[in-house]
C-alpha cells in the first residue's frame, strides 16, 4: 500500500510540469499559426478626396508559411476584408526554407483574383536566388511587380503615385531610391505618393527624406517577441528593444506603416505576436 500511494505522489509531482510544458507548447504553436487581422487609420491632409476610404491590405514576410491549406485561410481573411489594393512588401520567400512548388504563381493567382495586388522584393529573395524568375512568375499569374519603379492608382476620379524599390539586397547597380523618387517627381510634380520599401529599419536615416506622403514596409518580424510597453524585443540585427516594428510612425514629414508580417525565418519564431493581415485605411483630414 505504501508503494502504491508514493507511486501515486511521483505521477502528481511530474503531471502539474508536464501540463504547464504543453500549455506552452500550444500557446507557441497557436502564436505563430493563428492569423490576426489588425486595421489601422491614416489620416492626411493632402489625401486626394477619392482616395478617402481606400483600404490596402499590407501583407509581408511569409517566408513560404501557409494559414491553411494552400493559403486558403490566409485568401479568406483577406477577401473578408474587401480591400482596394493588396500590397505584398517583400520576403515571400525564405532562404533556409524550401519552397513549395508552385508556391509563388498560386499566391499570386489567388491575391490577384482578390484585388489589384503589387510586390516589392525583400532581402530573403535575393538572398535565395533567381529573382528575375521569381518577378516573371508573379507578374505571370497577375501580381504587378514594382521594381525601382512606380505607377499611376486610379480612385473615384482621383490618381495617387505608388512607387516600389528593390530591397538593398539587390543589384549593386540599380536605381537608388533617391533616383526613383526624382523620377516620380519630374512626371507628377508634387503628388500624393506612397512608397512600398521592405525594411522597415531603413525609414528614420532615408526612406522619410524621400518626400513620399506614406511608406509601407515589413522586414521587423514586429519585433518577434513582443512585451508590454515594447515595440518588440529584438530585431533581425539581435538589437535589443527595436524600434518601428508595428503599425504607425511619423518621421520628417512622411508616415511609415509596418506590419508585424506573417512567417518566420530559419528556426525563429514569434511569442505574443501572432501572424498578421494589416488593412491600413486611408482617410482625408483637415
Amino acid at each position: 500500500m505504501a508503494k502504491h500511494r508514493a507511486h501515486r505522489r511521483r505521477h502528481r509531482r511530474w503531471f502539474l510540469p508536464a501540463l504547464v510544458i504543453l500549455a506552452a507548447a500550444l500557446f507557441v504553436w497557436w502564436s505563430n499559426t493563428a492569423l490576426q487581422v489588425t486595421r489601422f487609420d491614416a489620416v492626411f491632409r493632402d489625401l486626394p478626396a477619392g482616395f478617402d476610404g481606400c483600404r490596402a491590405a499590407v501583407i509581408s514576410d511569409l517566408h513560404t508559411a501557409s494559414f491553411g491549406r494552400d493559403n486558403q485561410d490566409l485568401y479568406a481573411a483577406l477577401e473578408a476584408e474587401r480591400p482596394d489594393y493588396i500590397f505584398l512588401v517583400g520576403d515571400l520567400l525564405d532562404q533556409y526554407r524550401s519552397v513549395p512548388e508552385g508556391y509563388a504563381a498560386s499566391m499570386a493567382r489567388a491575391l490577384s483574383a482578390i484585388a489589384p495586388t503589387y510586390y516589392v522584393t525583400g532581402n530573403h529573395e535575393w538572398a535565395l536566388g533567381d529573382v528575375p524568375a521569381l518577378k516573371r512568375t508573379l507578374a505571370d499569374n497577375g501580381v504587378a511587380v514594382l521594381s525601382n519603379q512606380f505607377t499611376a492608382l486610379e480612385r473615384n476620379g482621383d490618381t495617387v503615385v505608388l512607387a516600389g524599390i528593390d530591397d538593398p539586397n539587390g543589384y549593386a547597380d540599380q536605381k537608388t531610391p533617391e533616383q526613383v523618387a526624382a523620377e516620380v517627381y519630374a512626371q507628377y510634380g508634387d503628388p500624393f505618393w506612397v512608397l512600398l520599401a521592405h525594411r522597415n529599419n531603413r525609414f528614420v536615416s532615408q526612406y522619410s527624406l524621400l518626400g513620399a506622403d506614406l511608406v509601407i514596409s515589413g522586414h521587423a518580424h514586429g519585433g518577434i517577441i513582443r512585451l508590454p510597453f515594447t515595440d518588440g524585443l529584438i530585431s533581425h540585427d539581435l538589437e535589443l528593444f527595436p524600434s518601428y516594428t508595428a503599425g504607425l510612425y511619423e518621421e520628417n514629414g512622411s508616415v511609415l506603416f509596418v506590419t508585424r508580417g506573417l512567417g518566420n525565418s530559419g528556426p525563429s519564431f514569434r511569442l505574443f505576436n501572432r501572424p498578421e493581415v494589416a488593412v491600413l485605411t486611408l482617410h482625408k483630414g483637415s
